[in-house]
């Protein structure tokens, strides 16, 4: 009887990219796990579990499962009104996700792949410097300390049972049907509305979400990728300002960006509360993914360009509607 993959989270944007990417892959059988009354449509294969908690049952599903890709989380929420929000992150990132290996590993699971952030690394990046796989972790908020305890607690699983564990940590995530940030700014650049940021000269790695399904693939079967951790990115970094530019090219407008100094918006969102923000607009953060590249023999296979044309014409089909 052929095997399976079963992809958690796969009503969700990356869960779900990755769900349709090994549907089309011939000779593929893929199990769709999706919360409550979530719903995909098509003649899919669909689990459906009430949470993922430490008393989740897993084992009536995991029967005849090779590779398991875990993409469902408790995201990271500007603005968290949780009482403890680490508690909350770590129920689901953490205690879920360790009772779901371990039922996993007992099931007879050859692979787990978690996709986990690189807010496990930090926040940030000093300008000419990157975040390498294999840099002592540093997350310094609820969520990137949630993901690096589920990370040592998936590798102490591996080790104890033989289940191969693989690390995938993304930088920001875009692509059709990207929301929060980048959709923001894509509406902001499609009304032409005037925006402070033609003067950041930081540099910043994102990833589009066909290079990081790509990469997620190609650790399902790839013998070099057992127990390793991956940063991943588009291979290409750019600055707040560049990125504006070529986003406003891809939906065919003009950038209307006023060259305000970057310390000014650091210093009026610190005013309004909004540091985080102003660090994600005008500071840096890149990585290395010459692991990646090295050890998987793997390559971005999407340039930015051809990443950020095909978001915009999602964007454009779905203004129409």
């Amino acid at each position: 009887m052929q095997k399976s993959i079963l992809v958690t989270g796969a009503s969700g944007f990356v869960g779900g990219a990755v769900f349709t990417r090994l549907q089309a892959d011939a000779g593929r059988s893929v199990i769709a796990v999706v919360r409550g009354d979530q719903h995909l449509s098509g003649p899919i294969t669909t689990v459906r579990i009430e949470s993922f908690s430490a008393q989740t049952q897993w084992h009536a599903h995991l029967a005849n499962v090779d590779t398991v890709i875990h993409c469902a989380a408790r995201v990271h929420v500007m603005n968290d009104t949780e009482a403890d929000p680490l508690a909350a992150f770590r129920r689901v990132n953490v205690e879920g996700t360790l009772n779901f290996a371990r039922q996993a590993a007992e099931g007879g699971v050859r692979r787990f792949i978690f996709i986990s952030s690189i807010k496990v690394n930090g926040e940030g990046t000093s300008p000419g410097h990157s975040y390498t796989a294999d840099d002592a972790p540093a997350p310094a908020d609820a969520y990137g300390v949630s993901k690096q305890e589920a990370e040592q607690g998936l590798r102490e699983v591996a080790l104890a049972t033989g289940m191969e564990v693989v690390v995938i940590r993304p930088v920001l995530v875009y692509g059709p049907g990207v929301k929060a940030n980048f959709l923001n700014m894509m509406r902001w650049l499609d009304k032409g509305v005037p925006l402070p940021f033609g003067a950041i000269d930081n540099q910043r790695s994102l990833v589009s979400i066909d290079n990081l399904v790509d990469l997620i693939v190609t650790c399902i079967d790839h013998p070099a990728a057992a127990n390793q951790t991956f940063l991943v990115s588009d291979g290409e970094d750019l600055s707040t300002t560049a990125l504006l530019s070529r986003m406003a090219r891809a939906l065919g407008k003009a950038a209307r960006l006023i060259p305000v100094p970057s310390w000014i918006l650091e210093r009026g969102a610190s005013m309004l509360g909004r540091k985080a923000l102003s660090q994600r607009l005008c500071g840096s953060l890149q990585v290395n993914i010459e692991k990646t590249r090295t050890l998987l023999n793997w390559n971005p296979p999407v340039s930015v360009d051809d990443a950020l044309a095909k978001t915009a014409r999602h964007f454009r089909m779905n203004q129409a509607k």
